[in-house]
C-alpha cells in the first residue's frame, strides 16, 4: 500500500476531499472506509490493516477538509448518500466494498437503497437509525434538544449532553430531559461557549442522521451483501440498539464486533479500542 495521496471533488453544494492508499496488486473490489462527522483522520489505523487492498478514506461534507459551498447549516443522509455515489464515480473502480460506522453507515444504507449496482458489500457498523427504536420518541426528541443546546449555549454544555446519550444503556425514559443536565466538566469540557455554531455532529447531523427514514424495501431487495455490526461493548446503548433493529428489518443477524462503538480507533483522537481483532473480524466479514 502507498502513502496515501489526496484529491478533492466538487459536488452540488460542497467540496469533498478523498485519499486513497493504492495497492496496484490488489485484485479485490477497492474498500471505501466513512464514518459521520467522523472524517478519514479516525480511520488510519483500520486502513492500514488492508494494505493488501487499495482504500479510500474520505471526510464527509462539512466536516474536517470538505468544506460546503452552499452556506447550509444541516446536512442529510440523502446529501451523504449523492456525494458517495458522486465518488464512488470518480474513482471509476466498478462496484466497491465499503466499511461504514456510525453516522457514516445510515449514510451508506442510503447510497445502497438508491444505488446498489456501486456496493458489491456494505459492512454497517452501529448506524444510530433512532427511528426504528420503540423508544424512538423519547430518543429522538434528546437529539433535538441536544441540537437546541448547541445552537443556545455553544459547544461544551450539548457535547456533554451527547455523551451521556450515548454512552445510556437499554431504552431512553420518556422522561429522561427531566433530570438535570450534565455537567461539562464530568467530561473534560468547558462549559463557556466560545460563539462557534459550525461543529458537523452537533450543528449539521445529529437531528437529521437519527430522524432519517430507511428504505427498507430497497435495501431487502437489492445485491449488495449487507452485514450490520454491533460492538461487543456498546451493543446495549443506542447505536447499537438501533442496528440490531435494523439488522431485524433487514431479516439478517446482527454481527457482532470486538469493542465498541469505535472498536477500530487505535490512538485516534486519544482512543484505543480493539483495533487488531476489529479488523480480523472485518476481513472475515468482508471475505464472506
Amino acid at each position: 500500500m502507498s502513502e496515501p495521496k489526496t484529491y478533492t471533488l466538487e459536488v452540488p453544494g460542497a467540496v469533498l476531499s478523498y485519499d486513497i492508499r493504492s495497492n496496484d496488486a490488489d485484485t479485490e473490489s477497492v474498500l471505501l472506509i466513512i464514518g459521520s462527522p467522523m472524517g478519514a483522520d479516525g480511520f488510519v489505523t483500520l486502513a492500514g490493516h488492508f494494505a493488501d487492498r487499495t482504500v479510500v478514506t474520505y471526510d464527509p461534507r462539512g466536516a474536517w477538509r470538505s468544506r460546503r459551498t452552499d452556506g447550509a447549516a444541516q446536512s442529510t443522509p440523502d446529501e451523504h448518500a449523492d456525494d458517495l455515489h458522486r465518488l464512488i464515480d470518480a474513482l471509476d473502480a466498478g462496484p466497491v466494498d465499503i466499511f461504514a460506522s456510525s453516522g457514516g453507515a445510515v449514510n451508506a444504507l442510503a447510497l445502497v437503497a438508491k444505488h446498489p449496482e456501486q456496493v458489491r458489500t456494505l459492512v454497517a457498523h452501529e448506524p444510530p437509525a433512532s427511528q426504528q427504536l420503540p423508544d424512538r420518541e423519547a430518543a429522538l426528541a434528546v437529539c433535538d434538544d441536544i441540537h437546541q443546546t448547541y445552537l443556545h449555549s455553544g459547544f461544551g454544555p450539548a457535547m456533554a449532553k451527547f455523551i451521556a446519550l450515548v454512552s445510556y444503556q437499554g431504552p431512553i425514559p420518556a422522561d429522561y430531559l427531566d433530570q438535570p443536565a450534565p455537567d461539562p466538566a464530568a467530561f473534560g469540557l468547558q462549559a463557556q461557549d466560545d460563539g462557534s455554531r459550525n461543529d458537523p455532529l452537533l450543528g449539521q447531523n445529529i437531528v437529521t442522521c437519527n430522524y432519517y427514514q430507511h428504505d427498507f424495501d430497497a435495501l431487502r431487495a437489492a445485491p449488495t451483501s449487507i452485514v450490520i455490526g454491533v460492538g461487543a461493548q456498546s451493543g446495549p446503548m443506542l447505536a447499537g440498539r438501533a442496528a440490531v433493529a435494523v439488522a431485524e428489518r433487514l431479516g439478517t443477524a446482527p454481527v457482532p464486533f470486538p469493542g465498541g462503538h469505535g472498536g477500530f480507533l487505535g490512538g485516534e483522537y486519544g482512543q484505543t479500542e480493539e483495533p487488531d481483532a476489529f479488523a480480523a473480524t472485518l476481513r472475515e466479514v468482508l471475505a464472506g
